[in-house]
């Protein structure tokens, strides 16, 4: 793998001290050659502002456009950036048993959810590993809309088709299908200054981790949810894809906000500040979500009644803790990557393993990490040692997100 990154980098001129950072991120399952590469809507308009494609999850995605990838980053924390997020599996689901059916493969209370009201999720198998994480929406409309990962879209798929299967065999009322709709993810603080002039609602009563449908500069039938992948306040957009070059276009034209277009490599960065997983390097088949820190996803009201894949391994790290757990570092001097070995503070012991790490644009002279320790070793302030190349470097346990998430909330 790195041989096929240094090649890339060559190609793209990727010149940043972010690179380690994408090297993690090219890492994921489902790497792609650029054999039967899939392209995006916005494919022609990417290469039009400049682009530097790479593939990735089985599509031709751009990692950065013609400024750096902290240039981007930042653009993302103190204004606003676009994401063509469009390789992303977006599903519908129908049917009055619809919502039995979803809730036998993820841990959340998708019925406890109000219309236009959505959660992020896991699917899991039967020893309580990730199968993906996802976004479900309970849309008023009387279906469920639901965004999954593009690097484990197949996957996703034949599950839920397997899923369906088994449910219309037993004669549920179910039925999935696919929405082919461009997504676009619209993020920072200047987010509602660019996207309010060209939508038919207020804003303010759209509420994080709600959703809506309206015309967007134009285009019908959009699905507007508030919620991304940067820690910072934001929506992402489902777009006929006839629409979608003008809705990009609108948006990077405000008079009223600094847009620019947003590649891989700073989205993977903002995610990193944030504390968000990026499935295939800090969550998978092999770690649960209690190991993972995401215990929250796992609803209260479910837990006792066992009733999605893995319950039991899952309650029980729930109620005894498990052996490891997802946390952060902070450090300095060189940059951690994922796959280095945590030790601890004396260096004389492995206690764990980074799975993503990066320079933080946001923190000037810090470097950001995440990954799997010794549940003994996991509250905040604590010194280990993290093998990189020859040499250790001294890190401390510190909270998540590294920075503010900016949610709206109200």
């Amino acid at each position: 793998m790195a041989h096929l990154f240094i090649r890339i980098s060559k190609a793209c001129n990727i010149k940043c001290p972010l690179s380690n950072n994408i090297h993690s991120l090219l890492q994921i399952r489902n790497y792609g050659t650029k054999v039967n590469l899939k392209r995006t809507c916005l494919y022609n308009f990417h290469k039009e502002e400049g682009a530097k494609v790479v593939p990735f999850a089985g599509w031709e995605m751009p990692v950065q456009y013609k400024t750096s990838i902290s240039e981007e980053h930042l653009q993302v924390r103190k204004a606003c950036g676009i994401f063509d997020v469009s390789h992303m599996l977006q599903t519908r689901i129908d049917g009055i048993d619809g919502i039995k059916y979803i809730e036998s493969m993820v841990v959340s209370d998708i019925n406890a959810l109000k219309d236009n009201q959505g959660t992020l999720t896991v699917f899991t198998n039967d020893k309580g590993g990730i199968l993906d994480d996802a976004i479900v929406n309970k849309v008023r409309d009387g279906y469920l809309y639901v965004v999954s990962n593009a690097g484990c879209a197949d996957q996703d798929l034949a599950h839920m088709q397997r899923k369906e299967l088994a449910f219309q065999k037993d004669g549920s009322d179910v039925k999935l299908s696919i929405i082919d709709n461009a997504l676009i993810a619209v993020q920072g603080p200047d987010m509602v200054k660019a996207l309010q002039p060209g939508i038919d609602f207020d804003l303010k009563d759209l509420l994080f981790m709600t959703n809506t449908t309206s015309k967007v500069f134009g285009i019908d039938s959009c699905r507007v949810t508030r919620c991304g992948y940067t820690g910072e306040d934001g929506v992402e957009i489902s777009i006929p894809q006839s629409g979608a070059h003008q809705v990009v276009s609108s948006l990077l034209s405000s008079p009223h906000a600094s847009v620019k277009m947003i590649g891989l490599g700073a989205r993977d960065s903002l995610r990193l500040e944030a504390g968000l997983c990026l499935y295939g390097s800090d969550i998978d088949e092999t770690t649960t979500p209690v190991e993972a820190n995401l215990t929250w996803l796992v609803s209260k009201s479910r837990r006792p009644r066992l009733d999605f894949p893995g319950a039991k391994t899952i309650v029980d790290q729930i109620k005894f803790k498990p052996v490891k757990r997802r946390v952060g570092f902070l450090s300095s001097g060189v940059p951690i990557r994922g796959g280095s070995k945590i030790y601890t503070e004396d260096g004389d012991e492995v206690v764990g393993q980074i799975t993503s790490g990066s320079p933080s644009p946001s923190l000037k002279g810090k470097n950001i990490s995440m990954g799997y320790i010794s549940q003994g070793l996991v509250k905040n302030g604590t010194k280990v040692k993290i093998g990189v190349r020859t040499k250790f470097v001294n890190a401390e346990v510190t909270k998540m997100p590294f920075v503010p998430s900016n949610y709206y909330f109200k």
